[in-house]
């Protein structure tokens, strides 16, 4: 799709807060990264295991005033040189969703200018715009973060088709949860990831679960039981457990179905490109298959850095400017939506 660009260049200041990181960024035309800067809350989170959104909610709060100023520094912008607000507005955490949504809403009454509720899900999406210049739709896109897991068909800007989602457990949910059961703490993705290099991942042969013929949906509830059941199996037969080799396996049996899947939709529709992006998308393992199949079939595959695959403000931005220019607004009574869906409409509206 062809789309009109502004004559002047339009400068976003986009909030996050969806879950447990406070994040604010400044943009140009979307794609241009003037400062995005992330107040993360793992450490408080951390003794218990997960995310307490009352806590959550608490250090948005404490946070939010100081990560806008210091995204303005970075950027060396003031709030008078922002033409655009924007802010996560869904899904997430109601408490702290309301944290920025609030803020944002109140930055645009204040300084009347635009403002556009963005979708969390497609943001993670649009960090591969940010990332590869290039790129443009339509695609296939896995998303595969700590509360989603989808597959989607990205038509156009703000154009999505839904092929495949989670019926139970996330990726990321069953990440933390094997963690949390192997002792390894929070957050679990990045220490199964580091101790799945040192096992073997054919060690252990956990449980795919492919579903019906045709589907792309995805389950993991099964698998992760299968985990627990190991572990509490030998634990009762006081045989030793090699963590090593269980981070591994079901490593491999979780990102072997996300590849599948993605590849075949990508063959399915005809799409020769594939994006990756999600806090999940950070695991090396997943990226690494994920490639390696896609040249099997002359695909191509695109992810973002790794600052870009956990919640950050740069990729609401980003999909705000291309509502923006699109000539989407969101109304200042727009409210957090924990549920929302990707495609859902409520934020764009065609306001007089």
């Amino acid at each position: 799709m062809s789309i009109d660009l502004p004559q002047e260049d339009v400068i976003t200041l986009a909030i996050e807060s969806s879950c447990d990181e406070t994040s604010v960024s400044v943009l140009k035309n979307g794609r241009t990264v003037l400062s995005n800067v992330i107040a993360s809350q793992i450490q408080q989170h951390k003794k218990f295991g997960g995310v307490v959104p009352e806590v959550a909610s608490r250090k948005h709060i404490e946070n939010i005033n100081e990560v806008i100023d210091e995204a303005l520094k970075v950027s060396d912008m003031t709030f008078e040189d922002i033409s655009h607000v924007a802010a996560t507005y869904g899904p997430g955490l109601v408490g702290a969703l309301l944290v920025g949504l609030s803020v944002a809403k109140a930055i645009a009454f204040a300084r009347e200018i635009p403002f556009n509720g963005v979708n969390h899900i497609e943001g993670h999406i649009y960090a591969n715009f940010i990332e590869h210049r290039e790129l443009e739709p339509p695609f296939i896109s896995l998303i595969v973060s700590g509360g989603h897991s989808h597959i989607v068909y990205m038509k156009d800007y703000g154009e999505y088709e839904i092929l495949g989602k989670t019926r139970d457990d996330a990726a990321g949910e069953a990440f933390d949860k094997v963690a949390r059961a192997l002792g390894l703490g929070y957050p679990g993705g990045p220490e199964i990831d580091r101790l799945a290099k040192l096992g073997n991942k054919d060690a252990i042969d956990f449980p795919r679960a492919y579903l019906e013929e045709g589907s792309y949906d995805f389950s993991f509830s099964g698998l992760k039981s299968a985990v627990l059941n190991y572990l509490n199996s030998k634990k009762m037969k006081n045989e030793k457990i090699v963590v090593e080799d269980v981070a591994s396996s079901f490593q491999q049996a979780v990102i072997e179905i996300l590849v599948d899947k993605t590849i075949e939709c990508a063959l399915e529709y005809d799409l020769n490109q594939i994006t990756l992006s999600g806090g999940v998308a950070a695991n090396s393992a997943l990226r690494e298959l994920l490639v390696q199949r896609a040249k099997e079939h002359n695909l191509d595959v695109k992810y973002p850095s790794i600052s870009l695959c956990t919640d950050n403000a740069a990729m609401i931005g980003c999909v705000a400017y291309y509502d923006y220019i699109k000539g989407y607004r969101s109304s200042l009574d727009l409210n957090a939506m924990a549920n929302l869906k990707i495609g859902d409409t409520y934020a764009r509206k065609i306001l007089k």
